[in-house]
C-alpha cells in the first residue's frame, strides 16, 4: 500500500508542454523532466532550433515531440494544441517559458521592441493558457507554470519592457489561479534571479556587471540552470496540489536582502 508521501514528486508519464524549449531555460527544464520520466513536448518558433534540441536529447537516449508554432499567434496556437491533443488526449502540465528582451532606456526604446517583448513574454502566456485550460478542465485538472523573474518585483535601467512584462506575469499568474483553482488547476510561477543563460552571456562577461551581481546576491554567485530543476519538479508534481497563485523566487537570497 502506497503511503501518503510516497512518490510525492513523481512526474513519470506526465505530458509536459514547454514553450521556448529549443534552448536556454526551456531546454534545461525539458531535460530535467525527461530525466524524471515525463513525456516532453517541445515548442519553439524556430524549427531548426527545435530539431537541434531533439537531436541533443536523442543522444542521451530520450524521445521528445516537436511542435513549432508562434506562441503570440492564437491561430497557430490552436492548431498546435489540437495536434497535440489529437495524439495524446491530454496535457498534464504547461510551462510558459518563451521570452525575449530588448535593451534600451525608456526614452530610446522603440515602440516595436516594446510590443515584441510584451507579446512574447506576457501575451503568449495569456493565449497559451486559455487554450490549454479548457483541456485541463475537461480532464479533471492540471498545472500551469509561468516563468516570471526577479524583475517581477524590481527594476533596473534599460529593460523597461522586460520589467513590465514580468510584473504582468506575476499578476496574470494570480488571475489564472483564482479563476481555475476550482477545476483542480494550479497556476504558479518561477522567478529566477540572475542566471547564466544564453540571454545573459554578455552580462556575465561584463566585469563591472558581473561584480555587481556577485556583491548583490547573498549566495555570491550567479544561478546555474540546475538550480531551477527542483522548483520546477515541485510545481509540476502533486506535492504542490494546494499551492496556487504563487511566485517562487530562485534568486540566491536577492529579494531577502536590503
Amino acid at each position: 500500500m502506497m503511503s501518503e508521501n510516497e512518490n510525492l514528486f513523481d512526474v513519470t508519464g506526465k505530458r509536459i508542454l514547454i514553450t521556448g524549449s529549443g534552448r536556454g531555460i526551456g531546454k534545461h527544464l525539458a531535460n530535467t523532466f525527461l530525466e524524471h520520466g515525463a513525456y516532453v513536448i517541445l515548442n519553439d518558433i524556430d524549427p531548426d532550433r527545435l530539431q537541434k534540441a531533439r537531436d541533443d536529447f536523442r543522444e542521451k537516449g530520450y524521445s521528445t515531440e516537436l511542435h513549432a508554432f508562434d506562441v503570440t499567434n492564437e491561430s497557430e496556437i490552436k492548431k498546435g494544441i489540437e495536434q497535440i491533443v489529437k495524439k495524446h488526449t491530454s496535457i498534464d502540465i504547461l510551462i510558459n517559458n518563451a521570452g525575449i528582451n530588448r535593451r534600451a532606456t525608456l526614452l530610446e526604446l522603440d515602440e516595436k521592441d516594446w510590443d515584441a517583448v510584451l507579446e512574447v513574454n506576457l501575451k503568449s502566456m495569456f493565449l497559451m493558457s486559455r487554450t490549454v485550460a479548457p483541456i485541463m478542465i475537461k480532464q479533471g485538472g492540471g498545472k500551469i507554470i509561468n516563468m516570471a523573474s526577479l524583475l517581477s518585483e524590481g527594476a533596473r535601467p534599460t529593460i523597461p519592457a522586460y520589467t513590465a512584462s514580468k510584473g504582468g506575469v506575476k499578476m496574470l499568474t494570480k488571475s489564472m489561479a483564482i479563476e481555475w483553482a476550482e477545476y483542480n488547476i494550479q497556476v504558479n510561477a518561477i522567478g529566477p534571479g540572475y542566471f547564466k543563460t544564453e540571454m545573459n552571456t554578455a552580462l556575465v562577461k561584463d566585469e563591472k556587471f558581473n561584480q555587481w551581481v556577485l556583491e548583490s546576491t547573498p549566495a555570491r554567485r550567479w544561478g546555474e540552470l540546475s538550480d531551477l530543476s527542483g522548483t520546477a519538479l515541485f510545481l509540476a508534481s502533486r506535492a504542490s496540489n494546494f499551492i496556487n497563485g504563487q511566485v517562487i523566487y530562485v534568486d540566491g537570497g536577492w529579494l531577502a536582502s536590503l
